[in-house]
Protein backbone atom coordinates (compact mmCIF):
# COMPACT_ATOMS: atom_id res chain seq x y z
CA UNK A 1 0.00 0.00 0.00
CA UNK A 2 2.80 2.45 0.77
CA UNK A 3 4.22 2.29 -2.75
CA UNK A 4 1.16 3.94 -4.27
CA UNK A 5 1.68 6.84 -6.64
CA UNK A 6 0.00 10.20 -7.09
CA UNK A 7 -1.74 11.58 -10.19
CA UNK A 8 1.60 13.05 -11.32
CA UNK A 9 3.18 9.57 -11.39
CA UNK A 10 5.38 10.14 -8.34
CA UNK A 11 5.38 8.73 -4.81
CA UNK A 12 2.20 9.83 -3.07
CA UNK A 13 2.63 12.52 -0.39
CA UNK A 14 0.68 12.64 2.86
CA UNK A 15 -2.63 14.50 2.75
CA UNK A 16 -3.33 15.31 6.40
CA UNK A 17 -2.75 14.04 9.91
CA UNK A 18 -4.99 16.53 11.74
CA UNK A 19 -7.66 15.67 11.20
CA UNK A 20 -6.35 12.17 10.43
CA UNK A 21 -7.60 11.36 6.97
CA UNK A 22 -7.68 8.57 4.45
CA UNK A 23 -9.78 5.46 4.14
CA UNK A 24 -7.20 3.68 6.28
CA UNK A 25 -6.84 6.71 8.62
CA UNK A 26 -3.11 6.84 7.93
CA UNK A 27 -2.93 10.43 6.68
CA UNK A 28 -2.66 9.36 3.03
CA UNK A 29 -5.20 8.95 0.25
CA UNK A 30 -4.23 5.29 -0.10
CA UNK A 31 -6.80 2.95 -1.59
CA UNK A 32 -7.39 -0.76 -1.86
CA UNK A 33 -10.09 -3.30 -2.58
CA UNK A 34 -11.84 -2.48 0.73
CA UNK A 35 -12.18 1.21 -0.22
CA UNK A 36 -15.37 1.02 -2.24
CA UNK A 37 -15.82 4.82 -2.11
CA UNK A 38 -12.35 5.51 -3.53
CA UNK A 39 -11.19 8.08 -0.95
CA UNK A 40 -8.38 9.18 -3.24
CA UNK A 41 -8.65 12.94 -3.81
CA UNK A 42 -6.74 15.13 -1.34
CA UNK A 43 -8.75 18.34 -1.08
CA UNK A 44 -8.68 21.67 0.68
CA UNK A 45 -12.13 21.89 2.23
CA UNK A 46 -14.17 24.98 1.33
CA UNK A 47 -17.41 26.33 2.79
CA UNK A 48 -19.11 26.08 -0.62
CA UNK A 49 -18.13 22.44 -0.94
CA UNK A 50 -19.31 21.59 2.60
CA UNK A 51 -22.70 23.19 1.88
CA UNK A 52 -22.97 21.33 -1.44
CA UNK A 53 -22.03 18.01 0.11
CA UNK A 54 -24.59 18.44 2.89
CA UNK A 55 -27.27 19.37 0.33
CA UNK A 56 -26.66 16.14 -1.59
CA UNK A 57 -26.85 14.01 1.56
CA UNK A 58 -23.25 13.75 2.76
CA UNK A 59 -22.81 16.00 5.81
CA UNK A 60 -19.06 16.31 6.27
CA UNK A 61 -19.20 19.07 8.87
CA UNK A 62 -20.91 17.15 11.68
CA UNK A 63 -18.55 15.09 13.88
CA UNK A 64 -19.13 11.33 14.15
CA UNK A 65 -16.70 10.12 16.84
CA UNK A 66 -18.01 6.55 16.55
CA UNK A 67 -16.60 6.52 13.02
CA UNK A 68 -13.40 8.36 13.97
CA UNK A 69 -14.65 11.40 12.02
CA UNK A 70 -14.07 14.84 13.56
CA UNK A 71 -16.26 16.89 11.21
CA UNK A 72 -14.58 19.19 8.71
CA UNK A 73 -14.20 22.95 8.56
CA UNK A 74 -13.03 25.19 5.70
CA UNK A 75 -9.26 24.94 5.29
CA UNK A 76 -9.01 21.31 6.43
CA UNK A 77 -7.34 18.81 4.14
CA UNK A 78 -9.23 15.57 3.52
CA UNK A 79 -9.18 12.46 1.33
CA UNK A 80 -12.45 12.78 -0.53
CA UNK A 81 -14.27 10.14 -2.56
CA UNK A 82 -13.41 10.63 -6.21
CA UNK A 83 -17.02 10.50 -7.38
CA UNK A 84 -18.06 13.15 -4.82
CA UNK A 85 -15.32 15.46 -6.15
CA UNK A 86 -16.48 14.76 -9.71
CA UNK A 87 -20.06 15.57 -8.70
CA UNK A 88 -18.94 18.84 -7.07
CA UNK A 89 -16.89 19.67 -10.18
CA UNK A 90 -19.97 19.22 -12.38
CA UNK A 91 -21.93 21.50 -9.99
CA UNK A 92 -19.22 24.20 -10.11
CA UNK A 93 -18.19 23.86 -6.44
CA UNK A 94 -15.21 21.49 -6.63
CA UNK A 95 -12.74 22.07 -3.81
CA UNK A 96 -9.06 22.67 -4.53
CA UNK A 97 -6.92 19.55 -4.96
CA UNK A 98 -3.42 18.73 -3.74
CA UNK A 99 -2.16 16.76 -6.75
CA UNK A 100 0.93 15.47 -4.95
CA UNK A 101 -1.27 13.78 -2.34
CA UNK A 102 -4.05 12.61 -4.70
CA UNK A 103 -3.88 8.92 -5.55
CA UNK A 104 -3.35 7.93 -9.19
CA UNK A 105 -6.41 5.64 -8.91
CA UNK A 106 -8.43 8.85 -9.16
CA UNK A 107 -7.50 9.04 -12.85
CA UNK A 108 -9.74 6.04 -13.54
CA UNK A 109 -12.70 8.32 -12.75
CA UNK A 110 -11.52 11.92 -13.26
CA UNK A 111 -9.30 13.35 -16.02
CA UNK A 112 -6.03 14.90 -14.82
CA UNK A 113 -6.93 18.12 -16.66
CA UNK A 114 -10.01 18.59 -14.44
CA UNK A 115 -7.94 18.07 -11.30
CA UNK A 116 -5.25 20.47 -12.56
CA UNK A 117 -7.87 23.21 -13.01
CA UNK A 118 -8.37 23.10 -9.23
CA UNK A 119 -4.79 22.45 -8.14
CA UNK A 120 -3.65 23.91 -4.82
CA UNK A 121 -0.04 24.47 -3.82
CA UNK A 122 1.21 21.55 -1.73
CA UNK A 123 3.65 22.07 1.10
CA UNK A 124 4.58 19.61 3.85
CA UNK A 125 3.91 22.21 6.55
CA UNK A 126 0.18 21.98 5.78
CA UNK A 127 0.03 18.62 7.50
Amino acid sequence: MHNQRNVLGKEIKPCCQFPMTGFYRDGYCHTGSEDLGRHTVCIKVSADFLAFSKDVGNDLSTPHPEMDFPGLIPGDKWCLCALRWKEAFAAGVAPEVYLEATNEATLELIPLEDLQKHAATYTEDLL
